[in-house]
């Protein structure tokens, strides 16, 4: 019978479900997330914006399958997710011996926000850092390939074991999923995925967690910033106009968050022929700088666009481990422009980093 009701006309039916609290219908607060109606079944997720006792919510689903159920739909799946009426756990008790959590980020795809991530995470460890790159983009991971994935998580004593691959230690989605897997997840799954990411493994003593967040603003940034202070955010952009325009909402997003914006990085900057020496600007060159001094915001530096890049991270050896190379010390000058950030924001927001 599911099969024959539409989500219109789910959505017609929680009209008439009220939040007591809020004496609105759920619809028009907007906690109406996802209505899902397949042949078996119908699902409906609600996303609460305010915390409310379990029984609130136990009453709230059951008055909702009630509603659903009058179209004739026999099995009704309700999920609420709901801001925690706690306050929200804390770098102290999900990761306590990390002193500092880097959200890498972009506002589109394409920019190579990932490749900036990994050769990140290791210029910081070249520079004497104890490094975790944690990959929260469970669609599209991609860590496990530019690190090399040799080795793969294990349990030891109920704790996921990471990887350690170039000094750095690792954890993806790409190590569960098989390689022809798609994830289709709504936002309490996501959430619970980056809860263990970040709870469930043996991070031990890190100076640096990396997270390589996936493009736009969505559930998993959310979900971080709930579930942990961040240290800041570093935003990658390409030089061209397009993608500095997305970028701005990576940075509001963030500011809305009140997490820091530790510095934009410009990829792809400009490239040199390797034959001629001549330098060309392929995406434009400076956007990112301009746009970091017109926002006030720290600009940690340009990475250029060159094959050997690609090549290494396609043979899964980072180029920032290449010693004497001009590649690798660009992103050795953004790790070390980075680490004065990040030394800035806790001197000026010292309880971040403490209870």
């Amino acid at each position: 019978m599911s099969s024959r009701i539409s989500p219109q006309q789910v959505l017609e039916a929680l009209k008439g479900v009220e939040d007591a609290a809020q004496q609105k219908d759920i619809v028009s607060l907007g906690y109406v997330k996802d209505i899902e109606v397949t042949s078996d079944r119908t699902v409906i997720v609600i996303e609460m914006k305010t915390a409310a006792p379990p029984k609130a919510n136990s009453q709230l689903a059951a008055t909702i399958r009630k509603a659903v159920e009058s179209l004739g739909v026999q099995k009704v799946e309700v999920e609420i997710a709901t801001p925690s009426a706690s306050p929200p756990k804390t770098q102290s008790n999900l990761i306590p011996n990390v002193k500092n959590t880097i959200a890498v980020a972009s506002g589109k795809g394409g920019v190579g926000k990932s490749t900036v991530a990994a050769n990140l995470a290791v210029a910081l460890n070249r520079q004497g850092a104890k490094v975790g790159l944690m990959d929260t983009d469970v669609y599209g991971p991609s860590v496990p390939a530019l690190m090399g994935g040799k080795q793969e998580p294990h349990v030891v004593e109920g704790k996921l074991e990471p990887p350690v691959e170039w000094g750095i230690k690792i954890i993806s989605m790409g190590y569960f999923l098989p390689e022809d897997e798609a994830v289709i997840w709504r936002g309490p799954m996501l959430h619970k995925t980056m809860q263990q990411f970040l709870g469930d493994v043996n991070w031990g003593e890190l100076d640096y967690l990396v997270m390589d967040l996936p493009p736009g603003t969505g559930d998993i940034q959310l979900s971080l910033s709930q579930t942990i202070p961040l240290t800041g955010a570093v935003i990658v952009s390409t030089p061209q106009d397009l993608a500095l325009d997305v970028a701005w909402k990576a940075i509001a997003m963030f500011k809305k968050l009140n997490i820091p914006i530790l510095g934009i990085v410009e990829n792809m900057s400009y490239y040199v022929c390797p034959h001629c020496g001549v330098r060309e600007d392929i995406f434009g060159h400076g956007g990112a700088k301009a746009a970091a001094d017109r926002l006030a915001m720290p600009f940690l530096g340009e990475i250029p666009l060159d094959p050997k890049i690609r090549v290494q991270s396609d043979a899964g050896r980072p180029i920032a481990l290449d010693l004497n190379s001009p590649l690798a010390e660009a992103y050795q000058s953004v790790a070390r422009a980075l680490a004065e950030q990040v030394t800035r924001v806790g001197q000026e927001i010292p309880q971040i980093m403490t209870e």
